[in-house]
């Protein structure tokens, strides 16, 4: 029923499927790939339905491909985001129901920061967590470009005072997750990020959603990425492999251990 109401099945065609299927005693799914009626990707699509777990058709949405979380599901990539995400419940968001806002910091551009961040809170979303992830790069943000969004507004509206809760955007194809853009580009975001008004909105954002993802500036260009850590009070730091320089990796860690801001752990991007 799943994959005729999506049109990806005639009618006719399942009733031949559901004959032979009793005939040789196969599954639904295997009857109908040995007919060459379905694919392998129309099964998977089929059974995302079937146990309430969504994910995107490749040129049905706006949001980019890049999103592999919202794409591929059934991948090494996405089941490794799953891993991550496990992690950072155990050691984080379970620990205190208090832990809601977590930063993820990397060191240089390039790094994947951005990348991880968006997947991993399209992953939090599909746990069923109402899950908001916030572009804190006032400096080169990304996030509206990986999930197709208008990025007049957003954070750098609110922190200026020219924009409330309404900034945040749903992601209508995406169960569960929200998106507050980095918006225009200010000419002073160091001096945004300081102010009272971004603890405000975090606090605020606390009592809606189950999960806060930040976005941040690469550390070693500014010092942005440790002013919304702090705010934050967590962050996991991302480093690439043969790229990530170790010195400015540990220096990320020093700088959180005297703000008092908890490192969760590292990820390896490009493994």
């Amino acid at each position: 029923a799943i994959l005729v109401d999506a049109g990806r099945l005639k009618i006719e065609d399942a009733e031949r499927i559901m004959h032979a299927q009793k005939e040789q005693g196969l599954r639904f799914g295997d009857a109908a790939m040995k007919f060459g009626l379905i694919t392998k990707a129309d099964i998977d699509f089929a059974l995302a339905s079937q146990f309430d777990y969504p994910y995107l058709v490749r040129g049905e949405s706006a949001v980019s491909e890049e999103i592999v979380a919202a794409y591929a599901p059934f991948t090494p990539q996405t089941e490794a985001l799953r891993a991550l995400r496990s992690q950072l419940m155990l050691r984080w968001f379970d620990t205190d129901l208090s832990r809601k806002a977590l930063a993820i910091v990397s060191a240089e551009r390039n790094e994947g920061r951005s990348f991880i961040a968006a997947n991993l809170a399209v992953a939090f979303s599909q746990l069923g967590e109402h899950t908001l992830l916030i572009d804190a790069d006032l400096r080169n943000p990304s996030q509206h470009r990986f999930f197709g969004l208008d990025n007049r507004g957003g954070l750098s509206a609110v922190l200026s005072g020219r924009g409330g809760p309404d900034t945040i955007q749903r992601i209508p194809a995406l169960r569960d997750l929200s998106v507050l853009n980095a918006g225009a580009q200010p000419p002073n975001p160091s001096e945004l990020l300081a102010q009272p008004l971004f603890a405000q909105l975090l606090q605020e954002s606390t009592k809606e959603f189950d999960v806060i993802l930040l976005d941040t500036p690469a550390a070693a260009q500014s010092a942005d990425a440790e002013m919304i850590t702090m705010r934050a009070g967590g962050a996991f730091i991302v480093v690439r492999k043969n790229a990530s320089r170790l010195w400015r990796v540990k220096g990320i860690a020093d700088h959180a251990v005297e703000t008092s801001v908890t490192i969760v752990g590292t990820v390896l991007n490009d493994f």
